[in-house]
């Protein structure tokens, strides 16, 4: 009978996984954003890290599917009141609807602030302390626990409503805009556009292993070079690095990798999805910068792959 090992769970201080907290902890939760998501029970979509608000800086801003501001501030450290009154001075100057704090340990008077603006703020807002543990097993892996331990009265039973309404109508809306797409340029087909019910669309592009992204919002659209899900970052910018200098100056934008959502080459145009007005700009624009940037990375590493 072959032996079974037990190891004990243990908790690891947050700095042991993040270092620094704008440069390395921001960036994860920004790249792993279905965490938090998960945690509250509602899709967020990340549109910014690092937000200048006055001479502050918010650390995460997402959007919720109905496309309510949702601001996310972390601290690696229990909390203060410091960060307390960040968060009301960004409440305002950003028209936040979602507030949600990160941090190891909450004070109880600053849980009891969360309670009281859950309680006498008007309706539409909603405030959420989430406690965040990091665990291991041994040399395993660093693994986030996120723990709620403030939330609105009710929230879950009116967010599974909201949720099903919202991300119905949503989907219902980025599938219009691309059967639009296809409408307008039905050859993008054969590069493997299609309809889905999905803000972003991946197509194959070379060199290997690399996707082709396509995106709307409610702010803008464009185009973006990223890996496969779960890829490296890292590696991937360094599959360009060779081929740098050529693909600004054919793509005409720079590099700029974008860790907080595995982007660089970014292109992209001031223009919502939700104005159908601006749908026909929209597509010529992303159909014009596809076949440039495919055309451009199959002259630079070959053929995608089939």
């Amino acid at each position: 009978m072959t032996d079974v090992s037990f190891d004990r769970l243990r908790d690891v201080a947050l700095r042991e996984a993040w270092a620094h907290e704008s440069l390395a902890f921001t960036p994860w939760l920004a790249r792993n954003i279905e965490h938090i998501a998960d945690a509250v029970g509602i899709p967020l979509e990340i549109t910014g890290t690092e937000v200048s608000v006055g001479s502050f800086y918010a650390d995460i801003l997402g959007q919720t599917p109905d496309g309510g501001v949702v601001l996310i501030e972390n601290q690696l450290e229990q909390t203060d009141h410091t960060h307390l009154g960040q968060i009301m001075t960004y409440l305002a100057g950003l028209e936040a609807k979602m507030v949600i704090w990160i941090a190891p340990s909450f004070r109880e008077p600053h849980l009891s602030a969360i309670r009281w603006l859950n309680l006498n703020t008007a309706d539409g807002f909603s405030f959420f302390a989430l406690r965040l543990r990091v665990v291991r097993i041994g040399d395993s892996p660093y693994a986030p626990i996120f723990e709620v331990v403030e939330k609105p009265n009710g929230w879950e039973r009116d967010v599974h409503a909201k949720v099903e309404a919202t991300a119905s109508a949503a989907n219902d809306r980025y599938a219009a805009f691309w059967s639009a797409f296809l409408d307008r340029h039905p050859e993008a087909a054969r590069r493997g556009l299609k309809v889905i019910r999905d803000s972003n669309l991946w197509l194959p592009s070379p060199p290997q292993g690399t996707i082709l992204g396509l995106f709307i919002t409610r702010k803008d659209c464009g185009v973006y070079l990223r890996g496969p899900s779960k890829s490296n970052f890292d590696e991937i910018v360094a599959r360009f690095e060779p081929c740098r200098d050529a693909l600004e100056e054919r793509l005409g934008v720079p590099a700029a990798p974008r860790a907080d959502l595995n982007w660089l080459y970014v292109s992209q145009i001031a223009r919502s999805y939700t104005d159908e007005a601006n749908w026909p700009e929209m597509i010529d624009f992303m159909e014009e910068r596809s076949k440039l940037y495919l055309a451009t990375l199959t002259e630079l590493f070959g053929n995608p792959d089939p």
